[in-house]
């Protein structure tokens, strides 16, 4: 299922930057701006109007606690499971590292290869198509028996295409490494999921997703802080290439990390 929805997200993100060109061609951004508010209009009617979930039973109990009381008890339930403390670790410092290769491609591509828009709508098009593929593939194969294989095998993928985009030479050889970043995604972000819902209890679930996502938003523009001004000072072939190496070295390390390895084995076994 996890795999299935990251199809579907890439699909759209396959879609939006067609039709971003198309618009701009064709109107102002201000009127692209509008289109995007009367789209999300409609999604949320749509939402309202259409979707039916049967309440939970936890959601129908009356609930003393705040938002921050909950956050809070995330971060304690997180902070008594080792396999948990050391399992975001890795997501910080990969996410940091992460950041050159997520905000400052487009720049590198307009500096290296040319101002041409089609330059950048093809490195969002081969990303997404790359990311349907990707969906597609843990959707039907749904990775190695232990999950922290699957998620360490995608992340040297994903380092080795860091490197790649900081040292190919031609722009379409950088599209074909930049369609396998995208397959890669999917197959890094379902068994993270996947392991998450296996192994964290119910009740805490909502709670330690709260603080996944804290980290997913926090370390990404720390990382630019860190590297967007360095990017004015190197080249930013250099920072893909160096970052690259780092998130190799790092989903070795998370390969031979034997409490994450005991963290990632089935909950059932196959029979």
């Amino acid at each position: 299922m996890n795999g299935a929805n990251g199809s579907i997200q890439a699909i759209i993100m396959f879609i939006s930057p067609m039709v971003s060109a198309a618009l701009l061609g064709l109107t102002t951004i201000e009127v692209i701006f509008y289109i995007d508010v009367i789209t999300a209009a409609i999604a949320i009617v749509t939402l309202l109007a259409f979707l039916k979930v049967s309440v939970h039973e936890k959601a129908s109990e009356k609930q003393t606690t705040s938002y921050f009381s909950d956050f809070k008890q995330g971060l304690h339930y997180v902070n008594t499971h080792d396999f948990l403390k050391k399992f975001f670790l890795f997501f910080a410092v990969f996410f940091v590292l992460m950041a050159p290769a997520s905000f400052l491609t487009p720049l590198q591509v307009t500096r290296s290869f040319g101002d041409d828009v089609w330059r950048l709508s093809a490195i969002e098009i081969a990303f997404s198509i790359g990311m349907m593929v990707g969906g597609g593939i843990i959707a039907s194969w749904g990775g190695f028996e232990n999950k922290i294989k699957t998620l360490g095998s995608a992340s040297v993928i994903m380092g080795v295409c860091t490197f790649a985009l900081g040292v190919v030479p031609f722009f379409w050889g950088y599209l074909a490494f930049m369609a396998i970043f995208g397959v890669a995604l999917p197959i890094f972000n379902t068994p993270a999921t996947v392991l998450l819902q296996e192994k964290v209890e119910e009740d805490y679930l909502g709670r330690v997703f709260g603080v996944m996502g804290m980290i997913s938003t926090s370390m990404m523009p720390l990382g630019m802080l860190i590297f967007g001004p360095i990017a004015d000072i190197i080249k930013i072939e250099w920072l893909l290439a160096g970052t690259g190496v780092f998130i190799i070295i790092l989903a070795v390390l998370l390969g031979q990390n034997q409490v994450l390895i005991e963290a990632g084995k089935p909950a059932f076994k196959k029979s």
